[in-house]
């Protein structure tokens, strides 16, 4: 499940060439999720920690966090 969450939100991973020469990837609507590196084999290696650290947080925070293609990582609250 988390595994299927990670690879469909990398799939709508956007990359660029900024004026420096170096690498940025985002991933639209992942606020916050981004990476710059010197090529773009390291920038999807660094977007993907990232994205897998904001998701760590998020849920432990108790964070919405977004669908991606149908899937979905929000826990349910527990019924006492």
């Amino acid at each position: 499940m988390l595994t299927d969450y990670i690879r469909a939100a990398m799939r709508h991973a956007t990359y660029e060439i900024i004026e420096d020469g170096t690498y940025y990837g985002e991933i639209p609507g992942f606020q916050g999720v981004y990476a710059n590196a010197e090529n773009l084999e390291d920038c999807r290696e660094e977007l993907q920690e990232v994205l897998e650290g904001w998701i760590v947080l998020g849920l432990k925070l108790g964070h919405t966090l977004p669908g991606v293609d149908g899937r979905h990582l929000n826990l349910e609250p527990e019924v006492v």
